[in-house]
C-alpha cells in the first residue's frame, strides 16, 4: 500500500484516520481504538482539540471550510485533515506538550509520507500560523452546530480487553 496514493484517494475522515493510525503504528508502535470525531464551529485560532480522558476529537468546521476554500487540490485538503487528525490522535495517546506533539507530528509525517509531501511542508510551516495566510480575513458561513462523523474509527476493541 502506497500511503501517498492512499491519502490522495481518501474520500472521507475515516479513510484519512485509518492512514493516521497506520502512520503512528509504523512510526511509534502505538495505537488506540474507539475514538469519535465531532465537527463544529470553534474560534478560528483552534484547528481541533482532544479533551484529555475523552474518546473524542473535535474538528473546527470553520477552519475546514477555509482550507477547502483556499486549497489548490484534493491532496492539499486531505493533507491538512491528515495533519490535524494526527496532532489530535497523538494527544489521545498521551502526548500533552504542544511543542512535543508538533515535533512528533512532523517526524511521523516525514517518515510516512516523505520530506517533500505537502503534509510535511504544512507541519514545517505551522498549520494555522503560517500555512493559511490571513485566515482571520476569510468570511465564514453561518454556524450549524456540532455533527458526529460516522464511520470514523474503524478499529474494534471490546469494552474490556
Amino acid at each position: 500500500m502506497d500511503p501517498i496514493k492512499s491519502l490522495d484517494d481518501s474520500k472521507n475522515f475515516g479513510d484519512i484516520f485509518d492512514l493516521v493510525k497506520s502512520a503512528v503504528k509504523k512510526t511509534l508502535d502505538m495505537e488506540r481504538a474507539g475514538l469519535m470525531l465531532y465537527v463544529t464551529e470553534l474560534p478560528i485560532n483552534v484547528g481541533a482539540y482532544h479533551q484529555v480522558g475523552s474518546n473524542g476529537i473535535v474538528l473546527n468546521r470553520n477552519v475546514l471550510n477555509i482550507v477547502t476554500k483556499v486549497a489548490k487540490s484534493v491532496r492539499e485538503i486531505n493533507s491538512f485533515v491528515f495533519t490535524i487528525l494526527l496532532h489530535e490522535y497523538l494527544h489521545s495517546l498521551g502526548y500533552m506538550n504542544e511543542k512535543l506533539v508538533e515535533k512528533v507530528s512532523y517526524t511521523v509525517t516525514e517518515k510516512y509520507l516523505g520530506k517533500d509531501h505537502i503534509a510535511t511542508e504544512m507541519l514545517a510551516k505551522g498549520l494555522l500560523r503560517n500555512y493559511i495566510p490571513k485566515i482571520q480575513d476569510i468570511e465564514l458561513p453561518p454556524a450549524k452546530g456540532p455533527e458526529i462523523v460516522t464511520d470514523f474509527d474503524r478499529s474494534f476493541r471490546s469494552y474490556i480487553t
